[in-house]
């Protein structure tokens, strides 16, 4: 998987094509910085969103998000364990099935 642009070149490249002119093109810009068209494209709807001019889960969302599903596996791992502990120590505390002879 390649290594992700660093934020300030993304910025740099989403500034520059929401403030161009109408002669110049996503695809001329994205040529120019040496990306991918499509992900100008996403960089600029994500900075939409971002901006709140377009609805959509911004990224401190997403990234709240993200860390909630992880705490939330974590939590269900937590039960899980807990569970079988309590189903081997209540299997424990049962009386013998032996004989009934004293």
């Amino acid at each position: 998987m390649p290594k992700p642009y660093p934020k300030e070149f993304r910025d740099d490249v989403v500034r520059v094509a929401l403030n161009r002119d109408e002669h110049t093109t996503i695809a001329q810009i994205a040529k120019d910085f040496g990306v991918h068209e499509g992900t100008v494209t996403k960089w600029i709807r994500k900075a939409e969103i971002d901006a709140g001019s377009k609805p959509g889960t911004t990224t401190d969302e997403s990234a709240e998000l993200r860390e909630l599903r992880r705490h939330n596996r974590l939590l269900e791992q937590e039960n899980e364990v807990l569970r079988r502990a309590a189903a081997y120590l209540s299997q424990a505390n049962l009386p013998s099935k032996g004989s009934t002879r004293s």
